[in-house]
């Protein structure tokens, strides 16, 4: 065998190689899911490995705790811990798979390649003037 064809038949085994483990991080990365509650425990939300959200359970009593809009916040605010927490599990099943220094948050949040100043943090719903109470239709 000459030495050019050494080369190239290693060079396809670490690819085949990486295939493998590529597939295998794919295959963890679409199981990962999270879920987080409210302090009293009447929301819980479950997201997916991409923070969408696949389950909701709000109990009956969350119904008699909450006015709508503290219901809605409660499930915006749980939704986004359990994203939070898929984020930071999908981050540990990328880790391994990844150049070393390369930030796995970083990379799933789409900045990696962004410095500081270039990455702004999203307005959050919850962020914005309450507008309970408001009249859309007589304006």
């Amino acid at each position: 065998m000459s030495e050019h064809h050494a080369q190239v038949e290693e060079l396809l085994a670490d690819y085949r190689r990486s295939r493998e483990q590529l597939a295998s991080v794919q295959r963890e990365l679409s199981a990962v899911t999270a879920s987080a509650s409210d302090p009293e425990r009447l929301v819980t939300a479950t997201v997916g490995p991409r923070g969408t959200l696949t389950g909701l359970v709000i109990s009956d009593e969350a119904y008699r705790r909450y006015r709508p809009a503290e219901l809605a916040e409660q499930i915006v605010r749980a939704t986004a811990a359990a994203t939070v927490r898929a984020l930071a599990a999908a981050g540990d099943i990328m880790a391994p798979a990844l150049p070393a220094g390369t930030d796995p948050q970083a990379l799933l949040l789409g900045t990696a390649d962004l410095g500081g100043s270039e990455v702004s943090r999203p307005r959050h719903a919850l962020d914005e003037d309450s507008y309970e109470d408001q009249n859309w239709i007589t304006r």
